[in-house]
Order: C-alpha cells, then structure tokens, then sequence
C-alpha cells in the first residue's frame, strides 16, 4: 500500500495547482535559510571583532558554510515540513480534487495548519537534538547512525503526514501505526536523495492522500 501510494503521489506533484504550491513552498524554505546565514554570519562577526581573532571575512564565511552544512541534514527537512504545512491544506485539496473528486473532504483552517507547522518543526528539532549523543556514538558502526536517523524520523513525518489528511476526513479509520511508519520512511529516504529532497514535502504530502483515501479505491 505505502509503495502503491508513494507511486500513485508522484505525478501529482506535476499537476499545475501541486507545482504553484512547490513553489510557494521552496521559495519560502530557501529564503528562510538564507536568513539563517545572514544571521550565522552576523554572529560569528561579532564573535570574531568581540575576541579580536583573525581570519577576516573569509573565516566568517567559512565558518558559516560549515555550520549550515552540519545542519542541513535536519533544518531542511523540519523547515521544508513546516512550511509545507502552512500550505498543506491547499496542496491536499488538490491532490483530492484531481483523484477523489467524491471525498468530500471536511475544511481545516488556517489556525490549525499554524499549529500543525509549529508542532511538526518543534517535534522534529527537539527529538532529533536528543538523539544527537546516540547519533555521534553510533558513527562507529558505520551505519547506526542513518539506522537510527531513518527509524526516528520515519515516526515523526508519519505522524506529520497522517496529521495533515486525517482531520479532513474524520469519518474515515485512521491510518494504522505500522503504515505511518513505513510512510514516514518512505518519505525520509526521499529526503535524503538529492533533488528528489526538494520534492519531498509535496509528494509527502499527496503520498499520505492516497494512503488514506486510496484504501477506498
């Protein structure tokens, strides 16, 4: 089911009123983290001026491109999942409308979709931040690490995912543990895949669509 939905979401992402909403969704994750930068550089010259160490510019710039790199592997996929979920309601209704015409599918606000991007993006920073000591001791098996790093956030985005389509159909059984699970995982190795990572968010989304509405079809 999880392989047949992932399938089925892919040529949804393509659709016009999907790729408006990539966009919105890529720009606004993009200039968030640049404003990240402005303000990693910003603080590592005060740092620099404050203590009066060398380096110049350079050394600023260098310290900032190594720090967004070692965050990356997290802050992308927390950013891009937050702020899908601003537009998660607009980018799910699309998916419905083209493939379950029928659904009928209750409206959830923009208070909730807010809610649902500030859980989603706190969730993921503060469960990925406390498995970090397990991440670093893990590094000397080789592949405990990506193990532990795959296992945990498969949970988290499963639960964003099912967070996102269930409360627009109530009436329906919710998406059982077990495929939230391999959902969130199928959705984390997308994450991890260059170019296909900046997809991610939106097939996520039309992903878990069709994991709740397709057992119907």
């Amino acid at each position: 089911m999880v392989l047949t939905a992932a399938l089925r979401a892919f040529p949804s992402i393509f659709r016009g009123a999907t790729l408006r909403l990539l966009g919105k969704t890529l720009l606004l994750t993009l200039l968030l983290f640049a404003v990240l930068a402005g303000l990693l550089w910003s603080g590592f010259h005060l740092l620099r001026t404050h203590f009066g160490w060398g380096g110049g510019g350079m050394a600023e710039a260098t310290a900032t491109a190594l720090t967004m790199i070692a965050a990356g592997w997290l802050l992308f996929r927390a950013t891009a999942m937050a702020v899908m979920g601003l537009f998660a309601d607009d980018i799910i209704a699309a998916v419905e409308r083209d493939d379950y015409p029928r659904a009928a599918p209750r409206t959830v606000g923009w208070g909730r979709s807010l809610r649902f991007a500030v859980a989603s993006v706190t969730r993921t920073i503060g469960w990925n931040l406390a498995a970090l000591p397990a991440y670093i001791l893990l590094l000397v098996t080789g592949v405990g690490t990506i193990g532990l790093f795959l296992a945990l956030n498969a949970y988290l985005l499963g639960r964003d995912m099912a967070d996102m389509v269930e409360p627009r159909h109530p009436a329906l059984p919710p998406i059982g543990q077990g495929s939230r699970w391999l959902m969130g995982l199928a959705s984390a190795l997308l994450f991890l895949v260059p170019v296909l990572n900046l997809l991610a968010p939106v097939w996520s989304a039309a992903m878990a669509v069709h994991m709740l509405l397709g057992r119907k079809s």
